[in-house]
C-alpha cells in the first residue's frame, strides 16, 4: 500500500495519548524491527534503545524528566510505549570490532578483500571525526535523529502516533536508568500510542510558503 503523504502533511504531532489503548505486540515488534534496520553512517550503529512498556518503566521516566519538563510526564504516562534513544559517547575499538565481526558473520561483503577495504575506510573516517573534526559524539547523535525521523514515518504507516520529546534533563534520565554506565547518554525520547479522540488538534498546519523554503538551481 502506498504511503498517504497528504495525510502525513496535514496532521499535527499528538500531544495527548489515549491511556486506554495499547499497541498490539505484533505491531510493536514490527516497528522495533524497522528501528533496528535504520541506517547509520559507516554502519557505526551508535544506539541502544530502552523500550518502556510497563507502568513502572514509564513512571520512572516521567518522575525523572527534571523539574522544568514535567509537562511531558502526561504524554509518557498515557502513551502505550515510550522509547529512550541513547547514543554512544565515543567509539572504542571494542565497539567497532564488534560491528566488523557482525558484518563478517552476516556476509555483508562476500569478498573478503572488500570487507578488508571497508574496514580500513571506516577506521580512517572515524579517525577524521575523532581527531580532525573532533565531533564524533555530535556526529553520532545525528544518526540517532535520522533513526527517529524514519521510525516516525514507519509508525504512521502502522497506524500509530509517534511524538519525539526533547523536553527532559538527560543527566536525570541517564541516572534513573543507569545509562551512562553503558557508555551511552540519552539523546531523545519517542512516545508511541494512539491519540485521545477528545483532544485531537484540527487546526491547519502552518508553514512558510514554497518560495521561502526552496531554492531551485
Amino acid at each position: 500500500m502506498d504511503m498517504n503523504l497528504d495525510k502525513l502533511m496535514n496532521k499535527h504531532l499528538t500531544r495527548y495519548f489515549d491511556p486506554s489503548k495499547t499497541i498490539p505486540e505484533e505491531t510493536l515488534q514490527q516497528l522495533l524491527r524497522f528501528l533496528r534496520s535504520t541506517p547509520s553512517s559507516v554502519n557505526v550503529q551508535p544506539n541502544h534503545f530502552y523500550v518502556l512498556a510497563t507502568p513502572e518503566g514509564k513512571e520512572r521516566l516521567a518522575n525523572n524528566l527534571g523539574e522544568r519538563f514535567q509537562d511531558n510526564a502526561e504524554k509518557i504516562l498515557n502513551a502505550s510505549h515510550t522509547i529512550i534513544l541513547t547514543t554512544r559517547a565515543d567509539v572504542p575499538d571494542s565497539h567497532i570490532e564488534a560491528v566488523f565481526t557482525k558484518e563478517r558473520a552476516d556476509g555483508r561483503f562476500p569478498d573478503p578483500s572488500k570487507q578488508e577495504l571497508w574496514e580500513s575506510m571506516t577506521r580512517d573516517f572515524l579517525n577524521l571525526r575523532n581527531y580532525s573534526y573532533k565531533d564524533v559524539n555530535h556526529w553520532m547523535e545525528k544518526q540517532t535523529y535520522m533513526a527517529v525521523g524514519l521510525t516516525m514515518m514507519a509508525a504512521a504507516e502502522l497506524g500509530l502516533e509517534a511524538t519525539p520529546l526533547e523536553g527532559f534533563d538527560p543527566t536525570s534520565v541517564d541516572k534513573a536508568f543507569k545509562i551512562r554506565e553503558t557508555g551511552h547518554s540519552t539523546t531523545v525520547l519517542l512516545a508511541l500510542g494512539y491519540p485521545d479522540p477528545e483532544r485531537v488538534y484540527t487546526s491547519p498546519i502552518s508553514r512558510f510558503d514554497t518560495d521561502q523554503l526552496f531554492t531551485f538551481i
